[in-house]
């Protein structure tokens, strides 16, 4: 499942800590988060698609290891992408 560019470039200008960052992790959870919220639309309306179920489960895992290396490095940062995001941990 692709993002669609105009979403992704706002939520890549959002979350950036300077101006042409992409990778941090703060976007990485930015984007994944909005991923997981797609994918949980859909399986919401399509419940036996368990190829989308089990690729949800991936990103889902993908996005606790970025925060769990965001919580070891900087705590800081760390709480302000959870409140941003509205996350529960």
């Amino acid at each position: 499942m692709t993002l669609p560019a105009g979403d992704k470039k706002k939520i890549i200008k959002d979350f950036a800590i300077k101006n042409g960052d992409t990778g941090s992790p703060e976007v990485q959870v930015a984007l994944l988060t909005y991923k997981i919220d797609k994918l949980v639309g859909h399986l919401k309306s399509n419940p036996k698609d368990d190829h989308s179920r089990r690729g949800l489960l991936g990103v889902v895992s993908k996005r606790r290891r970025l925060l769990t290396y965001m919580q070891k490095k900087a705590q800081d940062r760390y709480k302000e992408i959870i409140k941003k995001l509205k996350l529960t941990k």
